[in-house]
């Protein structure tokens, strides 16, 4: 899958925290330490190299001892900074506060006792800090989920056991199935359930709000190896080539991309593996004005059927006036 930008960027400011411990790090052991290859340490030192504060000279700039880095070792030898206890301000700490009391409050019936302990003391130290601002805060985090169906999760999350899910997907197909429950995912706009699926013996992300109905088993969770929470479609789905304008470049680090190629005239190529046809139409609907190419011909044409039923369904609204 094609990497976010955001995670790049936590990965660069781990990287330079990470060299001001260690000093004289080669470039393997960075490479083990942040899951990354060899190769992406180098261009991440390159980022890094022209990366700095305002004025972005020489002396402006996170700078490498370029000798060592020649022999394989990475020496960071001005961090501009970074690397300088962490400061908050008034507005910063109220902010944090707000999101712990929000995690502490919704979610702390899906934590062990030892992170639901860490996330109080945070919370006791970062009230304390912040004083009476604190007083100010009142935040809710809730799941977009019935409430049956979030007690179920996290009771099964706390206790380690085994959930029957009856689950609708966004084909709107619904299914039964068993699952051994990981955790919770969240982003921006949904929640989702991380769970080993015992119907496709595989890991799989359940999008919280779709669930329809939970049931804590007696059976309990099985330990899996999962990859960390992305969903990436097996080699049954079917490739699909979509050529996009560059202001598209969103779909590439949201979606389970295979592969990306920049073109010569500014456009890109993606490749997706498609496991939901539903899931692709809602995809390139969501980027229409930017897709300039589908392939193969057959899921160009689903996507373009559904295009016209979609305005088909508006009726007289569809119409631009300039055409009447």
């Amino acid at each position: 899958m094609a990497e976010r930008a955001s995670d790049r960027v936590v990965r660069l400011l781990g990287m330079i925290a990470y060299l001001d411990r260690h000093e004289d790090a080669s470039v393997d052991q960075l490479a083990e330490q942040f899951g990354v290859t060899p190769r992406q340490v180098m261009a991440d030192v390159d980022t890094l190299w022209v990366t700095g504060t305002p004025g972005y000279l020489p002396y402006d700039l996170i700078d490498f001892d370029s000798l060592a880095l020649d022999r394989g070792v990475v020496r960071l030898t001005e961090s501009r900074n970074m690397t300088r206890p962490l400061r908050l301000s008034a507005r910063e700490g109220v902010a944090l506060v707000a999101a712990l009391r929000a995690l502490d409050a919704g979610l702390a019936g899906a934590l062990d006792d030892e992170r639901a302990a860490v996330v109080r003391s945070a919370l006791h130290k970062l009230t304390a800090a912040v004083g009476d601002a604190a007083g100010t805060v009142d935040v809710t985090l809730t799941l977009a989920a019935q409430p049956a169906v979030a007690a179920a999760l996290a009771q099964a999350l706390r206790d380690g056991r085994r959930l029957h899910l009856r689950y609708v997907n966004a084909a709107d197909v619904a299914s039964e199935r068993d699952v051994d429950p990981v955790r919770l995912v969240t982003d921006a706009d949904r929640s989702y359930l991380l769970a080993w699926c015992h119907a496709v013996e595989g890991e799989r992300l359940f999008r919280v709000d779709r669930i329809l109905a939970a049931r804590v088993l007696d059976e309990p969770a099985e330990r899996h190896e999962v990859t960390g929470g992305e969903f990436l479609p097996g080699p049954e789905g079917d490739l699909v080539t979509l050529r996009l304008r560059s202001r598209a470049r969103w779909i590439a680090e949201t979606s389970p991309v295979e592969d990306v190629r920049n073109l010569d005239d500014g456009s890109f190529e993606v490749d997706l593996r498609v496991v939901s046809h539903a899931w692709l139409r809602h995809l390139v609907l969501q980027a229409a004005d930017d897709v300039l190419a589908i392939h193969p011909q057959g899921v160009a044409d689903e996507v373009a059927a559904t295009a016209r039923a979609t305005l088909a369904a508006y009726g007289p609204l569809a119409v631009d006036p300039r055409d009447a």
